[in-house]
């Protein structure tokens, strides 16, 4: 373990101190009520994910802003979960299946999702695969970003074939075709794509939850510009539910990075514990800083939201406030897959915006485990999935994600909500 983290130390950084501080300042925005952040990606990510899955799911988040952008005006910031997200935290320290008993899959980083005991054993090399993977990930989403392929002129290309034949992908299909129009008309008006290049490009952010601190530390660096740390693993990362103990040395990394930082809270916080936080986190009031990512479940986000809000609100406190809607809403199907339903996920994402709405504070964006590609493991939308069409494409290797077609139908959803 030592020597994969001194070597660790020693490799280039993934990211720059630079693109942290633009991503934070684009969070001030949002914390400003001035734009909306989409934080979205594989629950787990997978060592074996091709270039067509990476830009599948780049496809379905930038089908998803541009909706909520066409249809609320509002500018959406653009927060992958990937390049990273490899480590995943579990609630029980074993899993047992036929009565043999081995440690839980923690996600690639650490072990594997075979059941077996070589594959469940621990291995410090998986560090050094993880850095390659997340490196390789970025170097290709750098190029779809930033070579044409995200911008609008392509609005088209990133609907696949599986979402162009639902309600929502028409639905979509009929922005694509005005946005085309649009940049018609800016054409013959001497106005090219070429010469505005926010037309052919677009920001896109990485993020992860920082689970494992030695890989996280192994890549932390001073920035040549300001002599301050950053976490040069990804431009945000975030501390987990189960890791955001004050006196826990995930909260002591956090407090010592200049990156913008996040922190899930679920029911179990008080709006004491969360002002705690706030003030541990973001002691200076810097907007941008610090997001406070909610998942409270669809039958909790009434009672217990607005009191946070409230506390928080009256602090002064300039977080960013988020929805993380699938987390709290998962549920064992009678055959033993874990899954969550879309009305689950729609319901809590409204309970958000009700609550903000009565505090008078900014729902500030989503954070959604999704996937681009056709998969069967969250139940409900327009599809109308049910527990019988679990089988047929459950690849999760952890958590049931939503698909292309479930995602773009909640990117209207919450388009709605936005506006109103």
């Amino acid at each position: 373990m030592e020597r994969v983290l001194k070597e660790l130390g020693q490799r280039p950084p993934l990211i720059f101190a630079g693109e942290a501080r633009q991503l934070q300042s684009h969070l001030a925005a949002v914390s400003r009520g001035e734009a909306f952040l989409l934080q979205a990606g594989d629950c787990a990510e997978s060592f074996e994910a091709s270039a067509d899955s990476i830009r599948d799911r780049l496809k379905v988040i930038l089908q998803m802003s541009v909706i909520m952008t066409y249809s609320t005006g509002v500018p959406v910031i653009k927060v992958g979960r990937i390049a990273g997200q490899f480590a995943k935290p579990r609630s029980s320290d074993t899993e047992t299946i036929d009565e043999i008993e081995l440690p839980a899959f923690r996600g690639p980083m650490v072990n594997d999702p075979d059941f077996t005991h070589d594959g469940r054993t621990a291995n410090p090399g998986r560090l050094l695969t993880a850095y390659d993977r997340a490196a390789a990930t970025l170097n290709l989403l750098r190029a779809f970003t930033q070579g044409g392929y995200a911008g609008l002129s392509q609005v088209h290309a990133w609907n696949q074939e599986f979402v162009a034949t639902s309600p929502a992908g028409r639905r979509y299909e009929e922005i694509a075709a005005e946005i085309d129009r649009a940049l018609l008309f800016m054409a013959a008006c001497g106005v090219s794509p070429g010469s505005h290049p926010d037309l052919e490009t677009v920001d896109f952010y990485t993020s992860h939850e920082a689970l494992i601190l030695g890989y996280e530390e192994a890549l932390t660096r001073r920035d040549s510009l300001t002599d301050d740390w950053f976490d040069c693993s990804a431009h945000m990362v975030w501390i987990g539910e189960r890791t955001r103990q004050l006196d826990g040395a995930h909260m002591e990394f956090m407090r010592g990075i200049g990156n913008p930082i996040g922190c899930k809270i679920g029911p179990s916080a008080s709006p004491e514990q969360v002002l705690d936080i706030c003030e541990g986190l973001n002691p200076e009031r810097i907007p941008g800083r610090l997001t406070l990512i909610t998942r409270m479940g669809s039958d909790k986000v009434g009672d217990h939201l607005p009191p946070i809000l409230e506390a928080v609100r009256d602090a002064e406190h300039p977080v960013v406030w988020v929805s993380d809607p699938m987390h709290g809403n998962t549920f064992v199907a009678d055959d033993g897959r874990k899954t969550r339903h879309f009305e689950d996920v729609l319901t809590e994402i409204k309970g958000f915006f009700a609550a903000h709405d009565a505090a008078g504070t900014y729902p500030g964006g989503i954070h959604i485990e999704l996937t681009g590609d056709d998969v069967t493991e969250c139940l409900g939308g327009a599809q109308e999935l049910d527990h019988t069409d679990l089988k047929y494409r459950y690849e999760t290797t952890c958590d049931p994600r939503l698909n292309g077609t479930q995602s773009i139908d909640l990117a209207f959803r919450v388009a709605e909500l936005i506006r109103h």
